[in-house]
């Protein structure tokens, strides 16, 4: 059990609540938005149980193996942060050969569950894993970091979505353009904390790169584009007032998280991190996949 609990820690599985809530919505649009969970189904109800279980399989385990590959990557670079020294791989709790073998299982597992959902899932599985593994290299060498971590972390709604449907269409990428700015937006926030470690690191990130009030500025940008594109997908799925009280709630969370980050006090930066970010995202599922529900009873 202690070796479980140790990799847990080690993925930070508890914030599995970020991406989770939008490859939800991803799904329940798949089912609901086109009208596919109707008299005519093209499947049997059992195999739409099946497709939600496989998609959560999908989730945590190319969450899990982003993450654990990040902490494998920069296990040396965690070793000299004071910040970050008490992880797991630093601190020897976790030997680093097995939390890379654990990464491959994870990605393993991924494309299991990518070839039971459908073809296209499969095929597009290697891009999806590239993509998100491919973040952990970033910070060596573009400031731009921030934005590579949304992109892998808003394949989220697209994929939930083409395991129902096996098809793209514009709505799912529309929120998946909300996750990108509303990642990297949080996780610009989140690199406050090591802009002097990132500086004597030569490592880059929008702080290390600009400065903590420039790095805020841009990173209320980066929150504003998320909820004009999250206006935008409401606009073209046309949603009801359960949506719009979500996007209220969400819009509210982002706005709460600069009110309380300063350039000059980042003591509240985790409460803008993790509490934030994890009503806005599973608060906004709820409303969006409750506006679907009850407009597909009527």
């Amino acid at each position: 059990m202690s070796t479980i609990k140790n990799y847990l820690s080690l993925v930070k599985f508890s914030h599995t609540l970020f991406a989770l809530p939008f490859a939800m919505i991803g799904f329940f649009l798949g089912v609901y938005q086109w009208g596919l969970y109707t008299a005519f189904l093209p499947f049997p109800l059992s195999v739409l149980v099946l497709k939600f279980i496989l998609v959560l399989i999908c989730m945590i385990t190319a969450r899990s193996a982003a993450m654990a590959f990040n902490r494998y990557l920069d296990r040396h670079f965690d070793a000299q942060n004071p910040r970050t020294a008490i992880r797991e791989i630093p601190r020897g709790i976790l030997a680093s050969a097995s939390v890379l073998r654990f990464v491959i299982i994870c990605c393993l597992v991924f494309m299991l569950a990518c070839w039971f959902i459908n073809p296209l899932c499969f095929f597009l599985s290697p891009v999806a894993l590239f993509v998100i593994l491919f973040y952990s290299y970033t910070k060596r060498f573009t400031a731009l970091c921030h934005l590579v971590l949304g992109v892998g972390l808003s394949l989220a709604p697209i994929g939930a979505f083409l395991a129902v449907t096996g098809h793209f269409a514009l709505l799912p990428l529309l929120f998946s353009g909300a996750v990108i700015c509303w990642v990297a937006g949080f996780d610009i926030i989140y690199a406050l904390q090591d802009e002097e470690f990132d500086k004597s690191q030569q490592l880059y990130s929008i702080p290390a790169s600009f400065g903590k009030k420039n790095a805020l500025a841009v990173s209320s940008l980066l929150h504003v584009l998320s909820a004009l594109f999250v206006l935008a997908a409401g606009i073209q799925g046309g949603f009801g007032y359960w949506y719009w009280l979500g996007m209220l709630l969400f819009a509210g969370m982002l706005v709460y998280q600069h009110a309380i980050v300063k350039p000059n006090d980042l003591s509240r930066v985790n409460l803008a991190f993790m509490t934030a970010n994890g009503i806005a995202s599973v608060m906004f599922a709820l409303f969006v996949i409750t506006d679907l529900i009850i407009m597909h009873k009527h």
